[in-house]
């Protein structure tokens, strides 16, 4: 009798501790997307056109990238003279890469690896919201220091598998950390400067540190809702 007290006990511990990690996490996330505009606004975002620079050390990359949210993604770079274009258009994927980067200067189906990276920018708002609609998990970890900050760490993994931690800005709910493995590599990239466009909060500034330096992505301009000419996403001919 006490034996089936104890599991009793136990399974009522568990179940109340898996349902407070869960209401811990819905919170999290629901703050999270009202800080960003919240759930009306960012339903009415149908496409993104992003005016950047691509900085590396001691260069600086003029870049832009259009998006189609959920359906299509074209960026492309001026590098020295040469052309660096990357489009996801569905389900599939094609590059154009300067023979300096190794390529031919011709149009290239993407690798499999290439397809399911770029893909992932198909969602400019991030994996956290709508995760339960997109199938994606998210495991509250608990707080954490963030520089000085105190964040809160999620552990999310995609419906397609792909695990990150996110930390979110202790007082603006904003995401300043990602913590990814790609490609076989870990990348940590720093998000902030996080300005209002139509009543969306959008970072401003990326970075991710590499052993050569520190790469930046910073937007100069974005337009919300722009008419996008969709003939930019079909691979040209040779």
């Amino acid at each position: 009798m006490k034996t089936n007290q104890i599991l009793v006990a136990g399974l009522s511990l568990f179940l109340s501790v898996s349902a407070f990690a869960q209401t811990t996490v819905d919170e999290v996330v629901s703050k999270h997307i009202a800080a960003l505009g919240g759930a009306d606004k960012i339903k009415n975002v149908k496409s993104l056109t992003m005016e950047q620079s691509l900085a590396v050390p001691n260069m600086e990359f003029p870049t832009k990238s259009v998006i189609v949210v959920g359906k299509s993604l074209r960026t492309e770079s001026t590098i020295m003279g040469n052309k660096l274009v990357s489009v996801v258009d569905g389900t599939t994927g094609w590059t154009i890469k300067p023979a300096m980067m190794g390529g031919t200067g011709e149009p290239q189906d993407m690798t499999d690896a290439e397809l399911k990276q770029s893909s992932s920018q198909l969602d400019p708002f991030g994996s956290l919201v709508n995760y339960k609609e997109k199938g994606n998990t998210v495991e509250y970890v608990g707080k954490e220091k963030v520089g000085k900050k105190e964040a809160h760490h999620l552990k999310v993994t995609t419906k397609g598998g792909q695990v990150s931690d996110q930390y979110l800005d202790g007082d603006t709910y904003l995401v300043n950390k990602i913590v990814a493995t790609v490609n076989g590599q870990t990348a940590e990239i720093s998000l902030g400067d996080y300005k209002e466009v139509e009543g969306i909060k959008l970072s401003h500034l990326m970075e991710i540190p590499s052993p050569q330096g520190t790469v930046s992505i910073i937007t100069n301009k974005v337009t919300v809702n722009a008419p996008v000419d969709e003939t930019i996403f079909k691979k040209p001919g040779k």
